[in-house]
């Protein structure tokens, strides 16, 4: 009955049945993960199109997108809290339609990569200001539900995208793909705006208040456990990252996969989601730290296993390929715990800490992953060196944070 009653407040407040509620925040959500792996089979397309000599500079197409993304979250969060949700969505699709479009019509690389960065910008509104309209309409075991429909759109995503991306770029080229976005994006702002009911109360607007960010940055900087597995989980950001750049150069070209650069991209995705998903009952039979512990030390163990059989020569697809995909599985189960972990003790001030923490990780690890990228020298090393000693160093941080004690509740 209670259950029910959440339902219907939802349905009241938001104007949508729960199945069009979890369809339109999940695409919503997807938006960014889409503009991301739908590139990556299209980067030696847009470099040749645009003259980029340097292949490694063709990784700026994803990581002046994923840093402005990033960067773009802190505001939008306080923002959607004083102004409501559907202006910030209206304004952040808007600006995304506008850079997918401009996009197309750019005949220089820093005029492209420009508009990277408003696809970036009008991403950031998205991601943030769904998780609050959900936050809106939901509470306890029912918003954990409807998270978790949407969250499965990240894992199904890095599946499907590249194929989507590879097969769009064989047809129409690079610029069929920002078309396709454009046409996404003006689907979804229609959805939404004709759809969707303002889902924060007049009564629940609040002043924008400096002090509270503040306030918040310095309880993450000084609480021994958040400052402890922010950095742990930063170093494991940085080996995503690292390999979101480099993977399309490392299985397209240096192993020559070319158009079946997807199959494998989405082979290693397949382990993530199914990691993620099953994530949720290992934690409630062996709790959050042994978890998060275990599956680093997984994570460490295959990086460094990888760039040790790396240092006399590039060794064979197959083998790499497993422990790439080993090392991105544990990082499905990972990387959420650990950020459970380091919110904790912050429930008081729980979404401004989730905003700040989110930006100054994702950030970090964005621009550090890129410099990994542009690093690529033809071999796995740089790659396999980001997770092995990524993943060494965030259990020396994790140690320290714990006082030596790993591996227990």
């Amino acid at each position: 009955m209670h259950e029910h009653s959440l339902q219907s407040r939802a349905v009241a407040k938001s104007n949508l049945g729960m199945t069009e509620f979890v369809a339109l925040c999940a695409s919503l959500a997807a938006v960014a993960a889409m503009s991301i792996d739908i590139m990556l089979p299209a980067l030696p397309a847009i470099g040749q199109a645009f003259g980029v000599v340097d292949e490694n500079s063709r990784q700026l197409v994803i990581l002046v997108f994923a840093v402005t993304f990033a960067l773009s979250q802190l505001f939008y969060g306080p923002l959607s809290d004083r102004y409501g949700r559907k202006p910030l969505l209206a304004t952040g699709l808007a600006l995304y339609l506008a850079g997918s479009i401009a996009a197309m019509f750019m005949t220089d690389f820093p005029s492209f990569l420009a508009m990277r960065v408003v696809q970036g910008i009008g991403c950031a509104a998205l991601q943030v200001v769904t998780m609050a309209v959900v936050r809106d309409c939901f509470s306890g075991q029912s918003m954990g539900r409807v998270l978790t429909f949407v969250f499965t759109t990240f894992m199904i995503i890095p599946i499907i995208a590249p194929t989507i991306g590879q097969s769009i770029d064989l047809a129409a080229g690079w610029k069929g793909i920002f078309a396709f976005n454009a046409i996404a994006g003006a689907l979804i702002l229609a959805w939404m705006g004709f759809r969707l009911r303002e889902t924060l109360d007049a009564k629940d607007r609040r002043s924008l208040s400096v002090g509270s960010v503040l306030g918040a940055f310095r309880e993450i900087c000084t609480n021994r456990i958040t400052a402890g597995y922010a950095v742990a989980g930063t170093l494991t950001l940085i080996s995503l990252f690292s390999y979101i750049v480099s993977v399309q150069q490392i299985y397209g070209e240096l192993y020559g996969l070319g158009t079946l650069f997807p199959l494998a991209f989405g082979g290693s995705s397949i382990g993530v989601a199914v990691a993620a998903l099953i994530s949720a009952r290992i934690v409630r039979k062996f709790g959050m730290r042994p978890v998060a512990h275990g599956t680093m030390v997984i994570f460490t163990a295959s990086g460094l296993g990888l760039w040790l059989i790396a240092i006399p020569g590039n060794p064979p697809f197959w083998l790499t390929f497993s422990l790439l995909s080993v090392c991105m599985m544990s990082f499905g189960v990972l990387q959420g715990n650990v950020n459970a972990i380091a919110l904790e003790p912050l429930g008081h001030i729980a979404g401004t800490a989730s905003s700040l923490f989110g930006v100054v990780t994702t950030t970090v690890g964005t621009i550090l992953g890129g410099v990994v990228g542009q690093a690529y020298n033809g071999t796995v090393l740089p790659l396999a060196f980001a997770f092995g000693f990524g993943g060494l160093f965030a259990i020396l941080a994790v140690l320290w944070t714990e006082r030596g004690r790993m591996f227990t509740n």
